[in-house]
């Protein structure tokens, strides 16, 4: 045996002196022991001998293993003496008369895994073979201090491995919980919780780490036993007596405390919990929060007054008898003041959860109308608990200042967490929004009167307070300034906090300016004050460039809402804004954040707001524009002149500034409608088409720039809503040169433009779509598969996914161009020739696309060009082999065969639409065609889909008919049979055999 311990002494060295393959050859020896039949006589042999730790785990480690394992084919004898051995060891005793092991002198992970291993014994044989567990160890605590903390060891192991619900359990594990609670109850719990009492009682000035012990293992155990073995005269005093005596250790006190807390949160009906909270007069513990908020003792307190809250709100809201819920609001209103207490100043345990016990508190006020003096005190309590709680710490000050890494993650973090905060202060607000209006008043002077040293963190909580409370009023409540809304806005707009520079404060600052800017809307004699707020160093001049920027974003909110009421202060919102203007287009290229939403344009979209309005003179609407627009123009065509001589050092900046240009004044040209500058000022009209005409120009320097030709197509959009019809002589060169070595992400932003156009002015843009439509139709076909993608490994390539938008949007432009009365546009002369590649990808498309919402689209697209090109008044075809293509192959491809693919799902509510669709497309086809469709149909697609003769006869009456709700529920009770007869031999032909009979 000797080798044995060599090995396990190897297995558990830390030293780093044995080598990985000892130690591996050590591991492979003890798993062979392992293996032996008399493994469970090896172990307990060597606990008997050896005074190893190491060894001492290994063997018990083992034994637990294989009681878990081999427990069910044991024999009799080999139980009795793992259980004899390991209950003698566990109460100190001998194997034999030779030998007293000590494994109880041994340290704490040596007792813990002992019992855990008697634990397991519990689990296999309590209370059917071995039933005096419990009742012969209570026999040996008599031994002293070692076998009673041994006792603990093992309860504390019962709950943890076996009893506690925490843990997930499988559902054998739950039987035998019950089992053996149930047997503990009935033989042996009075007993144990009456030994609990006398070691307490006899070792609480000897030995307090045991009594502490004992008090764990009570705390664990009063969930399930019968409360009244604690609530009593002997117990409950001893435990408040141990929580209340200022001598004794901290964890002592501690544990009583969460022995209480155990009797407090146990579950019982609320008319036995009331009485039970009544008589713990637990008012004698109020006292102890005050002292040191980070000791032990303190938390457990804070457990305890927190638990005792939430079971008296729960008996105030679930017992229905008047003098209960008064004495539950009793109970709570004499508790509440210290519970408020520790959720500000102590850290509480995570299963408490603040928002939601408050959240719980506050619903029950909306019973007590008019609230009582008490509530009112709370409700203010509770408002300086939220503020607490969405106080950044003071040691992220910098990194979220800065915003680096760490600057973000907490303020994502805090975003988070003051969600449910946020709604606690609405809530409150709606209860009691006096005191929540006083309470956000009083907090914003005192953070005014702070110093700027300390003061970041109260300021900004002040102000997100204030904000937040805003989302619980009505558009009309703060209008009219209700309550103490009318002394507060013009606070808020007055203010300058001493740490206005960081960038916490300065941003909900602007964020709750502009929340109650319906207030300013109202009370125009602020509007200064608000101009004042945005345009000075506290907004659009801070020194921080996000807050610049997002102050920027959040002005242009407040010029578009305030608008007219603006005009007379034009003026020097243009003063005030010159530098910012001038320093847009002449930032350093290192700085710039192009991608972000937030760039610093929305100072020219709030002054193309402002000097847009018709209100503003017509001389000085031009002057206003002319002295924005000239130099910028100017910019673009020195930098354009400049771009053949730019060194690749230098080409990058020019661009960038190229794109701050136009993205400039793409925004300012968001103020100028329509009619103002084509009808009533076309002096305007004439300023923005020379604009035009310039950045037109960087396409043709800069062809192929993506980022260029994207915000020239921008611009492009921009212009189309500003100018109107008048756009019309600039966009066939626009066009021809966006479709210049265009990209496929290029060609989705040139149709997007092209459905715009033709949504907006339908056939007027006739001529020029017949002019681009070819060009653009050849560049697409050339690049996308008529029939699908390609599918399966390595196939979802960055570019088949820009492929694929490039389809979709290919679709929209074809449905928009049908649907506004453009399909003679495939048939000009210069298209005619993509009209049969056209027509395959529609029908390949209709009949079998994954996306349904696309199929949806080109059936739709067809059942537009029968109603254009079919049925002539003289009989002619429009389209020659154009009608025989849909009642041929369209018609049974699409409206029958693919719809007996058991990949069309009915129980979708897309394809539920696509189905109404096709069902329409065949009412048009009957309307158009008559027997010329019906009868082929009929004849030729029915029988290929094996239809019975009496269903394709209803089909024709159904379709004959006016009801087209019935014809719908008919034709899909029609599929719906047919794929129950169909043996999955129907396919849609080919795409390419779809229009041979056409041009």
């Amino acid at each position: 045996m000797a080798d044995l311990e060599k090995a396990i002494l190897i297995i558990f060295d830390e030293s780093g002196t044995v080598h990985s393959e000892l130690k591996q050859k050590a591991t492979e020896y003890c798993d062979q022991i392992k293996d032996e039949q008399a493994i469970c006589s090896i172990c307990i042999e060597r606990m008997c001998f050896s005074n190893l730790y190491q060894v001492q785990f290994w063997c018990l480690q083992t034994l637990h293993e294989v009681l878990k394992v081999r427990y069910s084919s044991m024999s009799p004898d080999e139980r009795y003496l793992i259980r004899k051995s390991v209950f003698s060891i566990a109460c100190f005793g001998a194997i034999d008369d030779n030998n007293v092991v000590r494994v109880l002198e041994g340290p704490a992970f040596i007792k813990n895994k002992l019992a855990q291993v008697l634990v397991t014994l519990i689990y296999f044989e309590y209370p059917l073979i071995w039933s005096s567990v419990f009742v012969d160890f209570l026999s040996q605590l008599s031994k002293g201090a070692v076998v009673i903390d041994m006792f603990c060891r093992v309860l504390n192991a019962l709950d943890d491995e076996v009893i506690n619900v925490d843990y997930p359990r499988t559902p054998e594990e739950l039987s035998v919980a019950a089992r053996i609670k149930d047997a503990m109850r009935q033989q042996c719990v009075s007993q144990i919780v009456r030994a609990w009492y006398d070691i307490v009682s006899m070792y609480r000035n000897s030995d307090e780490e045991l009594c502490t012990s004992v008090l764990d293992a009570l705390r664990r155990f009063i969930a399930w036993i019968d409360i009244g073995l604690i609530v009593n005269d002997a117990f409950i005093p001893l435990l408040f007596d141990l929580v209340l005596v200022d001598g004794l250790s901290e964890q002592l006190r501690g544990a009583a405390a969460g022995c209480l807390t155990a009797v407090v949160s146990k579950r019982m009906e609320p008319q036995s919990k009331l009485p039970l909270l009544q008589s713990l007069q637990i008012r004698r513990v109020f006292g102890l929060v005050a002292k040191d908020s980070d000791s032990e003792l303190v938390s457990n307190i804070a457990a305890l007054l927190t638990g005792y809250a939430v079971e008296a709100l729960e008996c105030f809201k679930s017992l229905n008898s008047e003098d209960a819920k008064g004495v539950s609001m009793e109970l709570l209103n004499e508790v509440l003041p210290s519970v408020f207490y520790v959720m500000q100043n102590c850290e509480l345990e995570s299963t408490f959860s603040i928002v939601q016990f408050l959240s719980g508190y506050v619903a029950t006020m909306k019973t007590l109308s008019p609230l009582r003096e008490t509530q009112l005190l709370h409700v203010g309590q509770i408002l300086e608990v939220i503020r607490t709680e969405i106080r950044y710490d003071p040691m992220y000050r910098d990194n979220l200042d800065t915003l680096d890494k760490i600057g973000r993650e907490e303020e994502d973090r805090m975003v988070e967490f003051r969600k449910d905060l946020f709604v606690l202060l609405r809530n409150v607000g709606r209860v009691a929004p006096d005191v929540c209006q006083l309470f956000i008043r009083n907090s914003l002077a005192a953070s005014v009167a702070s110093s700027s040293d300390w003061n970041v963190e109260e300021v900004e909580a002040a102000l997100s307070l204030f904000y937040a409370y805003g989302e619980s009023m009505n558009g009309e409540a703060m209008k009219s300034g209700s309550g103490l809304l009318g002394e507060l806005v013009p606070m808020l707009l007055s203010t300058r906090f001493p740490c206005h520079s960081n960038r916490l404060v300065a941003l909900v600052y602007l964020e709750t300016v502009t929340r109650y800017m319906k207030f300013v809307q109202e009370n125009t004699q602020y509007i200064h004050m608000v101009l004042t707020a945005f345009l000075d160093e506290r907004g659009i001049h801070h020194p921080n460039v996000n807050v610049s920027r997002r102050a920027s974003y959040l002005f242009m909110k407040a010029v578009r809402l305030l608008k007219l009421k603006l005009v007379p202060f034009v003026e020097n919102i243009l003063q005030s804004l010159q530098d910012r203007v001038a320093g847009f287009t002449s930032m350093d290229y290192k700085s710039k954040d192009l991608s972000g939403s937030e760039d610093g344009s929305h100072i020219f979209e709030a002054i193309g707001v402002l000097i847009g309005m018709e209100d503003v003179p017509p001389a000085k609407q031009s002057d206003y524009l002319s002295s924005l627009l000239t130099p910028l123009c100017q910019q673009v065509k020195v930098l354009l002149m400049n771009a053949k001589v730019l060194t690749p050092e230098e080409a990058p900046q020019e661009i960038a500034n190229i794109q701050q240009i136009i993205v400039a004044i793409n925004s300012l040209s968001k103020g100028f409608s329509e009619r103002l500058v084509t009808t009533s000022r076309p002096a305007i009209g004439l300023m923005f088409k020379q604009t035009l005409d310039v950045l037109l120009q960087v396409l043709v320097v800069f062809p192929n720039i993506e980022p260029l030709r994207s915000k020239v197509t921008s611009f492009i959009h921009r212009m189309v809503e500003t100018l109107g019809a008048s756009v019309f002589p600039y966009l066939p060169k626009a066009l021809e040169q966006l479709l210049v070595d265009s990209q496929p992400k290029e060609l989705v932003g040139l149709l997007v433009l092209l459905n715009q156009l033709i949504c907006k002015f339908n056939t007027l843009f006739r001529d020029i779509l017949d002019e681009v439509f070819p060009a653009i139709a050849g560049r697409i076909l050339n690049i996308i598969p008529i029939d699908a993608f390609p599918s399966g490994p390595g196939s979802n390539t960055e570019e088949n996914r820009e492929l694929q938008e490039v389809q979709r949007t290919l679709y929209t432009f074809l449905h928009v161009i049908a649907t506004h009365d453009l399909s003679s546009v495939f048939l000009s002369p210069k298209s005619r020739s993509y009209l049969q590649p056209i027509m395959q990808l529609l029908l390949f498309t209709s009949c079998k696309h994954k996306d349904i919402l696309l199929r949806k689209a080109c059936v739709q697209i067809f059942i537009r060009l029968i109603k254009d090109w079919c049925a002539m008044p003289n009989g002619e075809e429009k389209v020659p082999g154009f009608q025989n293509f849909i009642i041929e192959t369209f018609a049974t491809n699409c409206c029958l065969y693919s719809l007996l693919d058991n990949s069309f799902e009915f129980r979708d509510a897309n394809t539920l639409v696509l189905f109404g669709e096709i069902v329409l497309a065949q009412k048009v086809m009957y309307e158009k065609f008559g027997n010329d469709f019906l009868v082929p149909f009929v004849s030729k697609g029915f029988p290929a889909a094996h239809c019975p003769q009496d269903l394709a006869e209803k089909y024709c009456q159904q379709l004959q008919g006016s009801d087209i709700k019935a014809l719908k529920s008919f034709y899909q009770s029609l599929i719906e049979n047919l794929r129950l007869q169909q043996n999955g031999n129907l396919t849609v032909l080919s795409v390419y055999n779809f229009c041979a009979a056409m041009l």
